[in-house]
């Protein structure tokens, strides 16, 4: 499953089969992942960029469009990190609040059980790669695949993380190997510092949603490079 950006004439729908997704299934849930979803998809409607895929927002005012305490805010936001669906761009600073980005792929897939109750035409829609919005080929479009058929934690999450996304996996993920676990902290291994450096900075919370998905007291993930 692909999932198209919401820009140009297709948008609308786009969006709203995003949102038609998430109401289903928290509809289909029991009252805490309706409150959760509910809360998530206010966020969306009153302060999603869509074209730039950004959550500009401070926690304060999240505590107000939820009528909630601030506290709550944080534990809301931090279930919403640890299961992929949301990540920080920017952090919070001085006179700056943070801004979030929005894993929609991400969201869709965990709403999939949901999808049948839509209907088969968002069955057929969800199946269907979108048409390609430019001319460029993206590079290493063929990927390698991951061994899911082994029983170690690294070897699940591997296949957790290509099935996800066969193109990052083959670009980025393939590359690392587990070297150390131990106290809820994982140590992974790149082979170079570049690689290293860019997966830290870019992609350790898609990781970390990954291991959580699979063994919930991985609460940290660390990328070094290969000595």
């Amino acid at each position: 499953m692909q999932v198209a950006i919401p820009v140009g004439r297709s948008a609308p729908a786009i969006k709203y089969d995003i949102l038609s997704a998430l109401t289903v299934f928290a509809l289909s849930g029991d009252k805490h992942l309706q409150r959760r979803i509910l809360r998530l998809v206010c966020l969306i409607t009153t302060r999603y960029n869509w074209r730039k895929n950004e959550l500009s927002i401070g926690r304060e005012e999240i505590a107000r469009l939820w009528s909630v305490e601030e506290r709550t805010v944080k534990r809301e936001m931090a279930k919403f990190r640890s299961n992929g669906w949301v990540t920080v761009k920017r952090p919070a600073a001085r006179g700056r609040v943070a801004v979030y980005a929005l894993d929609l792929r991400q969201i869709l897939l965990d709403c999939s059980s949901a999808w049948p109750l839509i209907g088969p035409d968002f069955l057929d829609r969800m199946s269907t790669a979108p048409e390609p919005t430019t001319n460029v080929i993206p590079f290493q479009a063929k990927t390698a695949s991951a061994n899911a058929n082994g029983d170690d934690l690294w070897t699940q999450v591997q296949a957790f993380l290509h099935e996800r996304d066969p193109e990052l996996w083959s670009s980025w993920f393939q590359h690392l190997t587990e070297a150390k676990r131990a106290g809820g902290c994982v140590t992974l291994v790149a082979p170079s510092r570049f690689m290293a450096d860019y997966i830290s900075q870019k992609w350790t919370t898609r990781l970390l949603a990954a291991y959580g998905r699979i063994d919930p007291t991985i609460r940290s993930v660390r990328i070094e490079m290969t000595e």
